[in-house]
This record gives structure tokens, sequence and C-alpha cells, in this order.
């Protein structure tokens, strides 16, 4: 018979888990779900009715929904070949390369945006180039960007999201048994047979995790739809929601819809691998299974990789080109060059206050997840408590969660005469919060890994020898963990720095705005120099989240990958 733990000590951190995810996750999540199902203290459906009788709606649901799809679809083109080619050979730089393949996951495409707004626009950069060199006409320049900016939108997305596709896929590529590609290849299976029949069946739940991910996180972007300008997506709809809450009801029921397309995408994919098995016996002797390049193929994934990463950090390298030209109207790169705008982004009150609010509100939501990530790993590893499967998936509900949702959800649930919790007047404890639980899953995992790995052999020790509980933890279980403790926190801190859909919804005044609200704030300026301000912020904010990430990945190492798996 099983024997849980009641302790005090168990209890006690049991009950404070289940109160702040019922604060802060249940009960926005709910009133949004109550107000999007309840008119006049009775349930109805008219408001979803109302959003799909809307043209202006309808055309937002089908932009979305297009965006994603293809965002998803071209992601797993550029994906799976980069990680076949990692996985399956050894070449020179190999290293190198992989390291440099996920460098475009660092930097968010809301302030990739601005820059490739300078690049692909119609008398850009590359249109200049063009007709400078005679392949494009003069006066008629190519609409790069598609659309009302849609075309650039898709093309940014692709190129931020691939890496955790590649993530996901190169993972379960590795995890497989080479025996079962020997096997196939003794039974005259080559080429695309093999990977159509063997490898492919095997790697489906590693993709679909990746996938699903790649999904959500398109569709529920709002940054780069806002810089673009490209208001017909949900996520822009759901922005303008906020200002009428009380009013319209239509933003409850486009959050609902992201809330169920997302858990509908979840459930299909467990139901569509769970008629499946994708277990392998103990993997066979791995050593020399990969295969050595030639010279011509070592050149030619170089090429490859090499494009991948060019395309993917050129919008950002014309971020950085915009924070130093002082004057850039028509020409391919600035007329001439300065390094004023810095000195305005420290100088001024508001864009300096922007990086001490991202600083704080990030420090802040990093040491509340290291908080409540060890508490959740230690109760997971060390005590035995029922549900503890639910409480696992409650920590890791948040990766799945966009954080346009929770943040519609916190305005909605918040909106109270306490001026310290209601956003409207001061987002600083939200905003903290929304960040911590956005990344909360980063740390459990990290956390739960490093629990795992260590014996509990030497807690028994200690216990044995009357230390308490909470004694054995500090002194004994934490400084075996500390490496992975200190990725997790340092990578929660590096992805708050730079959110994005949290930021922009809760943060309404000046004084409380972090770093991307202040530049999606500086673009709407009509002042000449308020766009090469607003990239100076924005790279400002790309040398912080590089340095932690750097530091994150210089601790974990291999097993960073493992955080951006679903």
């Amino acid at each position: 018979m099983r024997r849980y733990d009641w302790s005090a000590g168990t209890l006690a951190i049991l009950g404070l888990l289940v109160a702040f995810f019922a604060v802060f996750l249940f009960y926005p999540v709910g009133l949004m779900l109550r107000r999007a199902f309840e008119a006049d203290g009775r349930f109805t459906l008219e408001f979803f009715g109302l959003l799909l009788a809307s043209p202006l709606q309808r055309e937002a649901l089908a932009n979305s929904l297009t965006i994603a799809l293809t965002t998803t679809a071209l992601t797993t083109v550029l994906a799976l070949p980069l990680a076949h080619a990692m996985t399956r050979y050894r070449f020179p730089g190999k290293a190198l390369l992989s390291g440099l393949i996920l460098v475009p996951m660092i930097m968010p495409p809301f302030v990739g945006a601005i820059g490739l707004k300078q690049l692909l626009a119609k008398f850009g950069s590359l249109n200049l180039v063009l007709m400078q060199i005679g392949w494009l006409p003069s006066g008629e320049p190519v609409d790069w960007l598609g659309r009302s900016g849609l075309a650039g939108i898709i093309l940014l997305q692709v190129f931020n999201l691939y890496p955790i596709l590649f993530l996901n896929v190169s993972a379960a590529m590795a995890n497989i048994d080479p025996t079962l590609r020997e096997a196939a290849q003794n039974l005259g299976a080559g080429g695309w047979r093999l990977f159509r029949t063997v490898t492919l069946p095997l790697i489906l739940p590693g993709y679909f995790a990746g996938a699903i991910l790649v999904f959500i996180w398109s569709f529920t972007d709002l940054g780069t739809p806002l810089i673009f300008g490209f208001s017909r997506v949900v996520p822009v709809q759901i922005f303008d929601a906020v200002t009428e809450l009380n009013t319209n009801p239509m933003g409850y029921a486009l959050v609902v819809f992201v809330v169920a397309l997302t858990l509908l995408l979840f459930i299909l994919s467990k139901r569509v691998l769970a008629g499946r098995r994708y277990e392998m016996m103990a993997r066979g002797h791995t050593a020399g299974t990969e295969l050595a390049t030639r010279p011509w193929q070592t050149a030619l994934l170089w090429s490859a990789f090499g494009l991948v990463i060019l395309l993917a950090l050129l919008p950002h390298a014309m971020v950085i080109i915009h924070s130093l030209s002082g004057h850039w109207f028509f020409s391919v790169l600035p007329a001439d060059w300065t390094a004023r705008h810095y000195g305005e982004v420290f100088g001024h009150e508001l864009t300096a206050s922007s990086i001490r609010n991202s600083l704080f509100y990030s420090s802040l939501s990093a040491l509340l997840d290291l908080v409540l990530g060890v508490l959740i790993a230690w109760i997971l590893t060390r005590r035995r408590i029922p549900f503890a499967g639910l409480l696992d998936a409650l920590a890791m509900l948040p990766l799945a969660l966009p954080g346009l949702v929770l943040a519609f959800g916190y305005v909605a649930a918040f909106d109270s005469p306490i001026a310290w919790l209601n956003p409207r007047v001061n987002p600083t404890l939200l905003l903290i919060v929304s960040y911590s639980v956005r990344r909360l899953p980063y740390i459990v995992r990290s956390a739960y890994a490093g629990f795992q790995q260590t014996s509990v052999t030497l807690e028994e020790a200690s216990a044995n020898l009357g230390a308490s509980p909470w004694r054995t933890l500090r002194r004994i279980t934490l400084p075996l963990v500390m490496a992975n403790l200190v990725a997790g926190t340092v990578l929660t801190f590096s992805f708050a720095m730079l959110e994005v859909s949290d930021s922009l919804i809760l943060a309404m005044r000046e004084q409380y705005f972090p770093i991307t609200k202040m530049i999606y704030q500086l673009l709407g300026r009509i002042e000449p120099d308020a766009p090469s301000v607003a990239c100076a912020l924005g790279v400002v904010g790309m040398l912080i989240l590089t340095t932690s990430l750097l530091v994150a990945g210089r601790i974990l190492g291999r097993r960073m990958g493992q955080l951006f798996r679903a």
C-alpha cells in the first residue's frame, strides 16, 4: 500500500503552491471563461456567434491561422534537414555550428522586425542594392513584405522559431538506436526510404512537441504584427480589446478561442501518438555511428548552415546599423554614423528607467521562479504525494499557455481598487508574477533534473545525524544542484528581459514601461530619431539577453536544449 507524506512541511509547501496557482493561474483563466460564456447571469454562446459573424474577426482568425500554419510548415522544412545533418554526420566545426544555429532563438522577433522593415521595405536596402546593380528597374521596387507585411511576419517567425523545432528533433534523432538503421540498411533500405520508414516514425513525439510550440508561439505572437502595423490578427485584436474589457465581451471570446485551440492541439497530438509505440530496446553501441564527411560535403554543410544563420541574424544586424545611423533615407547604408542614440538611451529618464524596470522585474521574477522551482522539484523528487503528476503538469502548463492569454486575464481579474494589484495603476507585481509564471517550467525542469541526478543517500545520512529536512535541503541538496539552479535562474531572467506580450498589455503607464514597451512607444512617435533610439534600446536588450544565455549555456551545456521540450 502506498504511503503518502503528510508532514507539516510538505503540507505547508503544497498549500503555498496551490494558493499561488489558484490566484495567479486558475482565477484569471476561470474569470475569462465565465465572462465569455455568461450574459445577464445565464450561460450563452452568443459572444462566439458574434465573433464568427464579424468580418473583421473572421479575417483575423484566418490570418492568424495562415501565419501559424505557414510558419510551422516552413520551420519543419528548415529544421528537419539541419537536425538530420547535425546528428548524422561528423565534420570539422560541427560544435561551433551547433551553437551558432541556436543564436536566433535569443533574438526576439519583436526587435528583429524593426531591422527587417528597413531591409525589405519598398525602398529598403535590398531593393536599393538590386536597383544599383541593375537587377531592378528604378522606381519599380519589389514588395518583399507582402500584403500589409504578412510575408515579413512569417519570414521573421520562421527564422526565430526554427531553433525550438531543431532542438526537439535533433534530441529525438540522437536517441534513436543506431542498430535499427543498420538493420534497415542490411535489408536494403537507404536514403529517403530509410528516413521515411525508420527515422521519421521514431522522431514523431519529439517533432510534434516542437511543432506545437512553434504553432502556438506563432499564432499568439503580438509584437511582430504590431511593429509591421498588421492589425487583422487575433493577438492584436485581443490587445485592442484590453481598453474595453468591461463593455465589449469580444476579447474574452477571442482569448477562450486561443485557450481552446492550444488545448485541442495538445490533446490531438496525444491522441495521434497514443495508439503507436515508440519505445526502443537499450541503445546499441553508438561510437562511430556518425558518418565522416568528405571535403565537398563539409563545404556544402558549412554553406547551408552558414546561409541559415546569416539570414536569421540579418534583421538584427540591421537593428544594430539602424541604432548607429545619423541619417538613413533612400540609401543602402546610413549616410552618416553616430553613437549619440545610445547616449539618449541612458541619458533620457524614460528610456533609462525602462532598462532599470526590466532589470528589476526580471530579477525578481527569476528569484520567485527559483523559490517555486526548487519547491516543486523537491516535492516531486523527494516526497511521495498524491496527484504528483497533476502538480508536474501544472508546473509545465505555462509553457503551453500563451503570455497573451495570461496578461489579458490579469487585466480582467485584478482591475480593482487595490492600487498595487491593479495593472492600470501599478503593474509592477503582476509583471513580476506574469514573467515568473511564463518561465517557471524552465527552472522546474532544470531543478528536477538536478535532484534526479543527486543521490538521496546523502540526504538520508544527514537525516540520520539529526538534521531537519530544511537544513538537509540547504546544506546538502542545494549545493549539489547549484549549477542547475543557476542556469535555470539565468534563463528565466534572460527571457523575461525581452518578454513582449505581458509587457505590452500590462504596462500602461510610462514610468513602469519595461524595455519592450518603451521600444513600441518610441516607434509610434513622430520624432525623426525615435526609430534609431528604439533600435539602440533593442540592442541594449539583446546584449543583456545574449550575455545571460551565454552564461546559462556555459553551465548547462547540451542539457540546455531539454528546457525547450514540451
